[in-house]
């Protein structure tokens, strides 16, 4: 068969598949130690606290905290052990060193780039002038992505770069996402996930909290422990110390 019937058969021929980006939740394991028997320890703790969260959830690795002796100590096999022995499914590691690669490699395990640090220096310059300062302004406001009604079970609404409004509820088995805040004017009784590029100053606010799930910038909360926090209340959810904080949001008369 010539080049060109070969192009023709493959355009008249229907498609099997697409490929598209997407965006999931996967649980981020950051180590801080590469001693094997106290992870496992802490992680049973965590899984047996919220069994059902970590059912077959598929998990990342994340070793940038770890010194280069470390890395080069970690053993990722028995890690990925470990953690399918407590029904984790390893998936990635982010931020590895040359072993750590090809070992992630012959694990089958995907390569993920290091997190953006956070800025640690400030240049001291003069002040713009205001009418620069206010164009910048209008130019930096992130988007707000406004959803009107229900979020069923099953579906998926991420706000990029900006805020999440809903005004009405989130079901259980529905996710919404947001790279800042999300304002719920309805019930929220599936997972909410704030700040998820990493602002830890990202809040969720809902008029009834029912959540199987909440996050900001990482750090999580499950519906075990979120039964005892404000359950149905009209609430913000936030971080403070590096840890969920669920306060009532004021009533008014």
């Amino acid at each position: 068969m010539s080049k060109s019937a070969q192009r023709a058969s493959a355009v008249d021929r229907p498609e099997s598949f697409q490929l598209k980006g997407g965006l999931f939740p996967m649980t981020l394991l950051e180590l801080k130690s590469a001693d094997l028997k106290a992870i496992k320890l802490e992680l049973m703790e965590k899984v047996t606290q919220s069994p059902a969260f970590f059912q077959r959830s598929p998990l990342v690795f994340g070793v940038e905290q770890l010194t280069d002796a470390e890395q080069e100590s970690l053993d990722l096999e028995g890690l990925c052990v470990i953690c399918r022995e407590l029904t984790l499914l390893p998936t990635a590691t982010r931020g590895a060193n040359a072993r750590l690669l090809n070992e992630s490699g012959r694990l089958g395990l995907a390569i993920l780039p290091r997190s953006k640090g956070k800025q640690s220096e400030l240049t001291a310059e003069a002040p713009p002038a205001p009418e620069a300062v206010a164009a910048a302004k209008t130019e930096a406001s992130p988007p707000t992505r406004i959803i009107t009604t229900p979020i069923r079970s099953g579906q998926q609404i991420y706000a990029r770069g900006g805020d999440l409004v809903v005004m009405a509820s989130v079901s259980a088995g529905a996710e919404v996402l947001a790279d800042g805040n999300i304002h719920i004017y309805g019930a929220l009784r599936g997972r909410a996930l704030a700040g998820v590029q990493g602002d830890e100053n990202a809040r969720i606010f809902c008029s009834s909290q029912e959540a199987e799930l909440v996050a900001v910038a990482g750090q999580f909360m499950v519906d075990e422990v979120l039964r005892t926090n404000h359950w149905k209340d009209a609430v913000q959810i936030y971080l403070a110390g590096g840890r969920i904080q669920i306060t009532p949001l004021p009533k008014h008369n």
